[in-house]
């Protein structure tokens, strides 16, 4: 698959994380429904300054900055991380912070760009992901995608007096290339 920019695609762009994003992040982490979507951890929001120790990519992690290509806004985030040079697997994380770009295409970009990535450039034969089952807008994305689900934890995420199970998703590099040669 020749490609003219391995970073870039139609609305968005892998860009590396800049000191000035941290204030913009730091306004996402305000919205509760935001990271009650992101993690299963207790939604709790960071500082800029907080935020302003990126992380920092090792050699099993490659983290990525969303932003548009019309105008370089910053509007989430990706990740390839716990990858297993051996095994050729590694797992997903994403996140659209600025509401004006969720609901429009932009993830499901961003999902295409990150799995190019992992498959093409980091050579990886699996991606595979978690999401909470009360999460249905991202298990569509993963879905149009081509993730397929793999298993469940049952009740493993309690909020707001109920609990949600613990979705795990994946995708192989040939199921990935199969849907690419059919768009």
């Amino acid at each position: 698959m020749k490609t003219s920019n391995l970073f870039t695609g139609k609305l968005l762009k892998l860009a590396v994380p800049r000191r000035e994003d941290a204030a913009i992040r730091a306004s996402w982490e305000e919205d509760s429904e935001y990271l009650r979507n992101l993690d299963t951890d207790i939604a709790y929001p960071r500082s800029t300054d907080q935020l302003g120790e990126e992380r920092k990519t090792s050699s099993n992690s490659k983290y990525f900055r969303l932003r548009t290509v019309s105008d370089d806004t910053l509007i989430g985030f990706v990740v390839i991380h716990s990858i297993e040079w051996n095994n050729r697997t590694g797992s997903l994380a994403i996140g659209i912070g600025n509401p004006l770009f969720q609901n429009k295409g932009y993830g499901s970009e961003a999902l295409q760009l990150i799995l190019r990535y992992a498959f093409h450039e980091l050579n990886l034969n699996r991606v595979g992901l978690d999401v909470i089952g009360y999460n249905r807008r991202a298990i569509c994305a993963y879905q149009k995608a081509g993730f397929i689900e793999e298993g469940c934890i049952r009740s493993a995420v309690y909020r707001d007096g109920k609990f949600s199970d613990r979705i795990y998703m994946g995708i192989l590099r040939s199921e990935w290339e199969e849907q690419q040669r059919q768009t």
